[in-house]
């Protein structure tokens, strides 16, 4: 069976470095191990302005304006 280098490596190391071991169950107990009911729910979604007069929110350059540009 095939078995990458880095898979490999890893192998490896962490039979080098059992405390890398608990690190990750940590690590992991941080970001992926909870209930559904304990992670924060997502922000709520925020719908677009709908377009027609937010085009022109400056006033436009009168002639006199645009001749000393």
């Amino acid at each position: 069976m095939y078995e990458s280098e880095l898979t490999k490596f890893m192998r490896e190391y962490l039979e080098q470095h059992p405390e890398e071991r608990e690190s990750q169950i940590k690590g992991r107990a941080v970001w992926w191990d909870h209930a559904g009911s304990e992670r924060t729910p997502p922000d709520p979604v925020g719908h677009s302005p709908k377009a027609g007069g937010n085009e022109y929110l400056s006033k436009p350059l009168s002639d006199e304006e645009q001749e000393t540009k």
